[in-house]
């Protein structure tokens, strides 16, 4: 079984995962194979919004939100290049790149202010000096460079000499609530930012044997884009942030309700070939924010301590509450509670418009798992915004139970609530000599509707109840198509279809017989 270390390269994870699917058909023919699958099943978009009862709290955040409309699939074609595959709008985004580095009119070494990268002078004021008012590259050479926090205006770039040469580290006595990198300006926002070639070291140890490693709302991450249009982290190591690695945000979270957004999210935001571990909630994350492409990035081991003990919803990449237009190309996670998580709370609007091309997840309990919380039951309201994802080139192997989230049955996916969701080529591996008791490896439950699971390889379940589980009942999922599935050496059941469930497909499905160990 392959095993991927925190330091893992994610470069290589195209190659891998090309491998681990043994499928020689070009990116750009599956693509537009996905495409059409995601056609043939989706379900237009409601008309008219449903009247909901509104509390208290979200009229509160209300004052802070905007009506949140669900992302438009169409709004942005996919383009392949061979072997890549980025949004039609990352034109754009190297557009103003080139135009970053042109308005740039100071290029400054951070030692010629007064940084010393000996790992204990505090060199926070030589950053501030600096980046100045920004128009600005300052490079960082090798070091460890202790600061209590730095805050990066617009047309900015901070360079290092690389992964674990140039560490940024947060002061030991910088408090809980300390941002390690973030932009400067959370209320008119900020734009052009570039975060370069670094380690960024939250230094959680410097808060002892906490209970909980991280203040309120967005605090605590090492890096904050809040509110930045056209930003950059690339090549860019963190290391046991409190709370995220990496989040794409609004100046605040926001729980206005199913329906709205946070205003003044982040847009237009590319990260790439980042490491993140050690986190307390999520590797990377995105909230109320637009256009976002993660790719060749790895996360995994987190400590889970932004949450109480045993229920660490702690997540490789999470696509959480009001995301729309998100692209997650060639990334991998290992050893999470889910490896990739799309969603949101029960008063939120969910992340829609959302596209997979190549994950691979190791050893993470639910490697893929789509759900809008609050939004299940029969007697829960119908979620307005959970729509629209599509996958493909997706590699999960032996999901496991994990301590991060007690009594979580590990699943290669789990879609919940979710609507119009196609997944198109996948390997969904279990460990056979793991004890799975008899529960589903994968399962569309809980109201999702308008659902297509194709071309995909099912393999060593053997304990599992059921390969792929179609959940009946009150909250039964309906308009499900399965379609040419190999069941090899797995559960006895391929395809479980519960009672009460509606317009459930399944077509091309076939069993083999591994010689057993």
């Amino acid at each position: 079984m392959i095993e991927l270390d925190r330091r893992y390269d994610p470069v290589q994870n195209n190659e891998l995962i090309g491998q681990l699917l043994n499928d020689a058909t070009p990116l750009e023919q599956t693509t537009r194979e996905t495409e059409a699958l995601f056609n043939d099943i989706k379900k237009d978009l409601p008309r008219v919004r449903i009247k909901r009862p509104v509390h208290f709290l979200e009229k509160l955040w209300s004052v802070f939100a905007d009506e949140y409309e669900v992302a438009d699939d169409n709004g942005y074609g996919t383009i392949v290049f061979g072997q890549d595959l980025f949004p039609e709008w990352k034109g754009k985004l190297d557009r103003e790149y080139k135009k970053l580095d042109s308005t740039i009119n100071r290029r400054v070494n951070i030692r010629d202010y007064g940084a010393v990268g000996d790992g204990i002078t505090d060199c926070t004021e030589a950053f501030r000096k600096a980046i100045g008012n920004g128009r600005v590259e300052v490079t960082v050479p090798p070091g460890v460079y202790i600061v209590k926090g730095i805050r990066v205006p617009s047309w900015s770039r901070i360079v290092g000499a690389g992964k674990t040469a140039s560490v940024i580290k947060l002061h030991p006595k910088a408090p809980k609530r300390s941002r390690l990198l973030t932009n400067s300006n959370y209320v008119t926002g900020n734009r052009n930012i570039s975060v370069e070639s670094l380690s960024l070291d939250w230094n959680v140890e410097r808060l002892g044997q906490a209970d909980r490693t991280n203040a309120w709302g967005n605090y605590s991450s090492c890096v904050t884009f809040a509110g930045v249009t056209y930003g950059w982290v690339r090549d860019v190591e963190a290391i046991n942030p409190g709370l995220h690695c990496v989040d794409i945000t609004s100046p605040l979270y926001n729980y206005a309700g199913d329906g709205m957004r946070g205003r003044g999210g982040s847009k237009y935001v590319w990260v790439d070939k980042v490491n993140g571990f050690g986190f307390g909630d999520d590797g990377l994350t995105t909230h109320h924010s637009d256009y976002v492409f993660v790719s060749n990035c790895h996360f995994s081991d987190p400590s889970g301590k932004a949450h109480k003990k045993g229920y660490s919803n702690s997540n490789g990449i999470e696509i959480d509450d009001g995301s729309r237009h998100v692209w997650l190309f060639n990334n991998s996670t290992s050893r999470c509670f889910g490896g990739i998580e799309i969603k949101a709370h029960a008063n939120s609007s969910a992340a829609s418009g959302v596209f997979i091309s190549g994950h691979l997840s190791v050893n993470d309990n639910r490697s893929f798992n789509f759900r809008h919380i609050g939004h299940h039951l029969r007697e829960d309201p119908e979620s307005l915004s959970a729509y629209n994802i599509k996958a493909q080139r997706l590699v999960s192997l032996a999901p496991i139970e994990t301590r991060l989230y007690k009594d979580s049955s590990p699943r290669s996916l789990v879609i919940s609530g979710y609507r119009n969701v196609a997944i198109n080529r996948f390997l969904f591996e279990g460990d056979p000599l793991y004890d799975y008791k008899g529960r589903p490896a994968s399962a569309v439950q809980y109201r999702a509707e308008h659902i297509s699971l194709s071309n995909g390889v099912v393999r060593g379940f053997r304990t599992a109840g059921s390969d792929i589980s179609i959940m009946g009942g009150k909250q039964s999922a309906r308009n499900v198509r399965v379609k040419n599935i190999m069941s090899v050496d797995s559960s006895d059941k391929t395809v479980a279809v519960g009672d009460d469930s509606k317009w459930i497909m399944v077509d091309g499905i076939r069993k083999q017989k591994a010689d057993r160990l």
